[in-house]
Order: C-alpha cells, then sequence, then structure tokens
C-alpha cells in the first residue's frame, strides 16, 4: 500500500464529524415530520372524524420511505462508481431543499388540496435523497477507519442518526413549552423544519472537505457474486428491519403519549429527547466494545435485555402515566435497542466487499425501511385505534425486536482481532 493511500485512509475527527453532522442533518430534517405528525395534520388534512388527520399526516410520512429504494439504487451505484463524497454531496443537498419546500407550503385552507399533494411530491424527494445518504457514508466511514477503531468509527453513522432524533426532540419541548397550541399548529412545526434547514450550508461545507476513499479504478473492477456476501445480506436485512420498527414504534412515543395518553405537548416531546439520548449513548457504546470484544456478543445480550423490557416498559406507561414512566422506559428501551443494531450494522459495513458496499448497503437498509418503517407508525396508530389496546405497539415492537435477535444469533464475528487471534493479519476493509 503506497503512501497516499495511507495518507488518505487515515480519519480524522474533523472528517467523522463532518460526516455525523451531515448525517445528523438528513435524518433531523426527515424525522421532524413524524414528531409533528399532529400539528401538520391540522394543517394539510382537516377532518372532522377523530384521527383521520393524524392518520393522513402519517401516511404521508410513511410515503416518504417509498422513494428510499430509488434513491439507494441510483445515489448507492453513484457512490460505487463515481465515489463517495459526491454522492453525500447530492444527497445532502436534495434532503435540504425537499425540507424548505415543505416547511413554506401553505396550508389546506389557503390553497386546497393542492397543499397535500405538494407535501407529498417534497416527502418523496426526501426519500429519495435519503436513500442513497447511509450506504455512501457508512462506506466512507467503513474505509477510512483504521481496523482496530472501525466499531467506534462506524458506529458515529448510528450517533448521527439517533443524534437527529435527540435534537428534534429538544426543538419540539422547546417550542411545545413557549407557545401555545394554536401557535405550534400554525406556525411552530414550520420554524423547526427551518432550523434543520438553516444548517445546510455548514453541512454541505463540511462535506466538501472529505478525501475520497474509493480507490482509483475499483469502479471498473467487477462486482462479486451474489452468493458471496449473501449470509452478510440476509443478517443485515433482518436485523436492520428490527431496528426499523423499533426505532419507530420509540420515534412514535410522542404522538402515542399525545394521543393515547393524553399528556401535555411538552411531556409528550420529551420523550423524544429521552429517545434520542438513549440512541446516542447506545450507539457509541456499541462502537467501543464492538471494537474489544467483538460484534456478536455486543448485537446479541443488548437485543436479548430489549425483547425483556418491551411489554413491562409499555405497560408501566400506561398504569401510570407521567413524564417519569414515559421518559425513562423510552430511555431504557432505545438504549438497548440502539447498541445492539449498531453493532449489527457495523458488522454489515465492514463484511460486505468493498466493490458494492455503498450500494448493497444503501439498497438493504433503504429496502428495510421503505417496507417496514414506512408502515411502522400508521400501523400502530391504527392498530390502537381499532383495538382499543395501548399495548398494540409494544407487541408489534416484541415481534420485530426476536426477529432482529434470530439474524443476530445467526451472524458470524466479523471484528478484525477475531482474525487476529486465529493467526491472520487485521483485513483492510477497502480492500
Amino acid at each position: 500500500m503506497d503512501n497516499a493511500t495511507s495518507e488518505k485512509r487515515a480519519i480524522t475527527g474533523a472528517q467523522v464529524a463532518g460526516v455525523t453532522f451531515g448525517n445528523a442533518l438528513e435524518f433531523y430534517d426527515f424525522l421532524i415530520f413524524s414528531f409533528f405528525a399532529v400539528q401538520i395534520g391540522q394543517t394539510f388534512f382537516p377532518s372532522g372524524e377523530p384521527g383521520a388527520a393524524l392518520l393522513a399526516a402519517l401516511a404521508t410520512f410513511g410515503a416518504g420511505f417509498l422513494t428510499r429504494p430509488l434513491g439507494a439504487v441510483v445515489l448507492g451505484i453513484m457512490g460505487d462508481r463515481v465515489g463517495r463524497r459526491p454522492a453525500m454531496l447530492l444527497s445532502f443537498a436534495m434532503i435540504g431543499a425537499a425540507s424548505l419546500g415543505v416547511a413554506l407550503v401553505p396550508g389546506y385552507d389557503r390553497i386546497g388540496w393542492w397543499a397535500p399533494a405538494m407535501v407529498l411530491v417534497l416527502r418523496l424527494l426526501q426519500g429519495f435523497a435519503l436513500g442513497g445518504e447511509v450506504g455512501a457514508s457508512s462506506a466512507f466511514l467503513a474505509e477510512a477507519a483504521a481496523p482496530e477503531r472501525r466499531g467506534t468509527v462506524v458506529s458515529f453513522q448510528f450517533v448521527g442518526q439517533n443524534g437527529a432524533t435527540l435534537v428534534a426532540g429538544l426543538v419540539g419541548t422547546a417550542l411545545a413549552t413557549v407557545l401555545t397550541a394554536g401557535q405550534l399548529a400554525d406556525w411552530g412545526w414550520r420554524l423547526a423544519l427551518a432550523l434543520g434547514v438553516l444548517i445546510v450550508p455548514v453541512g454541505l461545507r463540511l462535506r466538501g472537505t472529505l478525501p475520497e476513499t474509493l480507490e482509483k479504478g475499483a469502479s471498473s473492477l467487477p462486482a462479486p457474486p451474489v452468493a458471496a456476501y449473501r449470509r452478510v445480506a440476509i443478517v443485515a436485512f433482518l436485523t436492520l428491519l428490527a431496528n426499523t420498527i423499533c426505532t419507530y414504534v420509540s420515534n412514535y412515543m410522542t404522538t402515542y403519549a399525545a394521543t393515547t395518553l393524553a399528556l401535555p405537548a411538552n411531556v409528550a416531546f420529551g420523550a423524544t429527547v429521552a429517545v434520542g439520548l438513549g440512541g446516542v449513548t447506545g450507539a457509541l457504546l456499541a462502537g467501543t466494545l464492538s471494537d474489544r470484544i467483538g460484534r456478536r456478543p455486543v448485537m446479541i445480550w443488548p437485543q436479548v435485555a430489549a425483547c425483556a423490557m418491551i411489554l413491562p416498559g409499555f405497560w408501566l406507561i400506561g398504569a401510570y402515566p407521567g413524564w417519569p414512566s414515559l421518559w425513562s422506559v423510552s430511555f431504557a428501551l432505545r438504549l438497548a435497542v440502539a447498541t445492539g443494531a449498531t453493532a449489527a450494522f457495523i458488522h454489515a459495513a465492514e463484511a460486505l466487499p468493498a466493490r458494492v458496499r455503498s450500494g448493497a448497503l444503501a439498497v438493504i437498509y433503504a429496502v428495510a425501511i421503505s417496507v417496514f418503517g414506512g408502515t411502522t407508525q400508521f400501523a400502530v396508530a391504527w392498530l390502537t385505534q381499532a383495538t382499543g389496546d395501548p399495548l398494540a405497539p409494544a407487541w408489534y415492537m416484541l415481534a420485530a425486536a426476536l426477529v432482529g435477535l434470530g439474524a443476530m444469533m445467526a451472524a458470524r464475528e466479523s471484528a478484525p482481532f477475531s482474525d487476529q487471534r486465529r493467526g491472520k493479519a487485521a483485513p483492510s476493509v477497502a480492500a
């Protein structure tokens, strides 16, 4: 390996921050829609039937997942052929433009059905952009990191995502505290979106300074057969499926607390803060621990803990509704799920072949999320309304968590030190 290549792979803290910051902003702009689903439903989907506007808003939120696979294919392949950095820059610019558009669309009372139609188109554009983000940015992190720190570095992919949840929750809590319910529904949610859009130029600047980790000439090499990485792809898909459902049930806590438990808006948004804090903590813990003891144990044991906590946790929230139960359960569940899911994602990022890493990660992630993430919040809202059972989200979450646990147990250890213990050199993930 020549000096230039070695130098290119020596990732710095500023470069990790550039990827993480940009990734967090993309997820913030995408997720803030669901956190303000009640207010957005009132703005764009007025209805005299209780719960109809909320379901319409959540369905529009889910529509943003439909174009994720398309974005994953287009931008993921771009990342494997043109470079990781151009793909990251394009996806970031697109989601910023789409988010600005959602913040500026007039309400139903001013332009009628044009309002929900325009929001739907912009959500589809957001989904396309975000579909290609994960593959390129994760490939960059995996390839730029030293083998012994790969888990820590790749974990910042999930640190950014969960950090977006945390910041969105803080913004929502602050706005719900200082604004009236009418102001929050009228323009408060627009302000929350605009705050994310204002920082887009900073993210573009940071990403523009990143080095390129795609090796020269790598795009001309033949892609490996699917059979060579089928097991990794299946494990990745099932663990991402489980994490997606668990994540969006957790993110639904704000809406659940406001609609099912009838808690005040500032208490409901506090659940999002707890979820975000638990997610960031779990991601950081997974990165550090997986570099020391391996990916498999850090996947499996936190997932076991999550499965054991889900039903008792939701029962506690329903039996003793209020901020102590809501926030503590939200934090604990997200901490356990995020720890296992981050370790599983690290496994996928380093185990997939470099030639197809950006595209494969993007497509696996996007399909799992578009099919299951896009329907989760609508499904749990409908199940709760149809059955009248406040534990409906818990049963849905538990089923997904068990699927993820089974996949994690089938995974093979991929940490570099496992090769060193067998007398092999630690692999370069970009090789």
